[in-house]
């Protein structure tokens, strides 16, 4: 399997001029499950912002596994297509439009959209578990999406972009970053615990870990692939294991002076490093799971559970609290990583690059 290469940063994109061109936009669509090859660079109508939306002028977009890949695939678990289909939930541009009802912000402004919506007068939205709504959608998913020029999305959804960072870097974060915080708050976090990143080279596994080392955690990352584990190092991790190892809980402990983890987050769903996880938590420590690529059916030993006052915690997505105090993190300096950078005309390109499992980081698509 290739590895990526890193002798030259990506490139971060350009903020885009905040102008509108017209009524038709270039996108990129598919209308048929299937490979990369079924991706499609069109013209079709611009959108237009409804009342409370506000349309982007789109700068970056990410290319994700679920809501990309396994999507355009056909088995994206929770659903629906009406082709042709606009894939593309994280995103970030300029704002060059808004509703009649919009009064929070302004035309130019540079923002990234948290991908997540909601009807606020939801039950569970109300609870502070919007992630766990019926009235849950995704843009890119559930509504078209950002591989486009433009893209329509709710006024509240979206948040301001330090005038430091690039369209690529708040891309990397918008909707990972929320992801990972909530992961983090929904484990009950506190500044100083002992964190476990498995598959700490995915681009929200990366997002995780970085930034629970800038919540000053003690973590440690893995992965089974020595290349990436030495770009691990180079990200500036000092525990980096391989999480194929035999000694892997012994390993956790040797690194955290005897002790086992507080949280373990593990977005991949391999029995065997389940199971390793499991082992690697100290008493009281919880188990955060936001995948199943490798798998779905883990074992659990309960009398290890109850009797050492373990938690398994189920995480879907993020949600606004959790993207709230992302950006306040942001704004303190918090940053995650991209790998690549591909051109929007180039998505089925970028598609077969995050199908090799290359990436260390976020892929993403620049939008001329």
């Amino acid at each position: 399997m290739s590895t990526p290469q890193h002798t030259a940063p990506p490139h971060p994109g350009a903020w885009p001029t905040p102008t509108r061109t017209g009524p038709t936009m270039t996108a990129v669509t598919f209308r048929e499950f299937g490979g990369p090859e079924v991706l499609t660079v069109e013209t079709v109508p611009t959108p237009i912002p409804g009342p409370d939306e506000v349309l982007i002028r789109v700068g970056a977009v990410s290319v994700g596994r679920l809501l990309d890949l396994v999507a355009r695939s056909g088995h994206h678990p929770y659903a629906t297509f009406t082709f042709p289909h606009i894939l593309g939930a994280e995103h970030a541009g300029v704002v060059v439009a808004a509703g009649a009802h919009v009064s929070t912000v302004a035309l130019g402004a540079r923002v990234a959209t948290f991908p997540v919506i909601t009807d606020p007068s939801c039950p569970l939205v109300q609870s502070g578990y919007d992630e766990l709504s019926p009235t849950l959608e995704i843009i890119g998913t559930h509504r078209p999406g950002a591989y486009a020029q433009y893209v329509a999305v709710p006024a509240v959804n979206v948040f301001p972009v330090p005038a430091q960072m690039s369209p690529a870097d708040a891309v990397a974060v918008a909707l990972a970053g929320p992801v990972a915080m909530n992961q983090l708050l929904r484990a009950g976090y506190r500044t100083g615990q002992r964190v476990i990143v498995q598959g700490a080279t995915s681009a929200l596994g990366s997002t995780t870990a970085l930034l629970a080392k800038h919540l000053r955690a003690e973590v440690i990352v893995s992965s089974r692939q020595p290349a990436k584990r030495d770009r691990l190092r180079e990200l500036g991790f000092d525990n980096v294991l391989d999480s194929a190892s035999h000694t892997f809980a012994d390993d956790v402990r040797a690194a955290f002076a005897g002790s086992g983890a507080d949280i373990v987050i593990d977005n991949l769903g391999d029995p065997q490093l389940w199971s390793k996880g499991m082992a690697a938590l100290a008493p009281g420590g919880a188990m955060v799971s936001s995948g199943a690529f490798l798998g779905h059916d883990v074992t659990v030993d309960l009398q290890r559970l109850y009797s050492r006052g373990l938690r398994i915690i189920g995480v879907r997505t993020g949600n606004r609290a959790a993207a709230v105090q992302l950006w306040e993190e942001v704004r303190a300096g918090f940053r995650s990583v991209i790998d690549r950078t591909f051109s929007l005309v180039a998505a089925a390109e970028a598609h077969r690059y995050v199908e090799s499992s290359a990436n260390v980081g976020r892929v993403a698509l620049l939008v001329d």
